[in-house]
């Protein structure tokens, strides 16, 4: 009933950084020594770990609305980073959305604009691309993976085909709520 200490939390493609993705698991590891149980903890885990599948087969979803396959579509990522505003993209849950999709046989671009060339695990090195209006046009899927205050999202959905919004970052659009897709 009062407002301290609210923290709104928000679902998103998974987690990532460096300290959430681990920090809650060392503390289930260390309540085990005294005989403790962190179910809830464990429990928050197993969902977000499976969340870039959901995000996978929201795109495979949204792509048979077009009657399209994965296999060969054009699959634009917007956001590299973790989290919103900035370059960092340790565990950014990017990566197994990119490794889902590319396995299914999706082209992938990415775009960031803060970060211009990352590293997945498997020491490949991707190189981000700005976002135009051709590469929207050209593009079977946008999915917005870290929703960048940069992005105009109204233009994005009103370019693209089909938009799967793992960040609700496209709340306040007016326009084209047809082409949306969200968690």
């Amino acid at each position: 009933t009062k407002p301290f200490g609210f923290m709104k939390f928000t679902p998103g493609p998974g987690l990532g950084g460096h300290c959430i993705p681990v920090d809650p698991f060392y503390l289930t590891w260390k309540a085990r020594e005294f005989d403790l149980t962190t179910r809830f903890i464990e429990l928050a885990g197993e969902i977000n770990t499976q969340m870039p599948r959901h995000v996978h087969a929201l795109v495979a979803r949204a792509l048979i609305g077009q009657r399209k396959a994965i296999n060969g579509s054009k699959v634009l990522l917007l956001g590299v980073a973790y989290k919103p505003d900035v370059d960092d993209y340790r565990e950014s849950p990017v990566f197994k959305v990119i490794e889902l999709l590319e396995g299914d046989g999706a082209e992938i671009t990415t775009v960031d604009p803060h970060v211009a060339q990352f590293e997945d695990h498997h020491g490949r090195t991707f190189s981000t691309t700005p976002l135009s209006d051709a590469l929207l046009d050209e593009s079977d899927c946008v999915v917005v993976i870290t929703d960048h205050s940069a992005f105009d999202y109204a233009h994005i959905v009103e370019r693209a085909r089909v938009v799967v919004d793992t960040r609700n970052a496209t709340r306040s659009v007016p326009n084209g709520r047809e082409k949306i897709v969200l968690l």
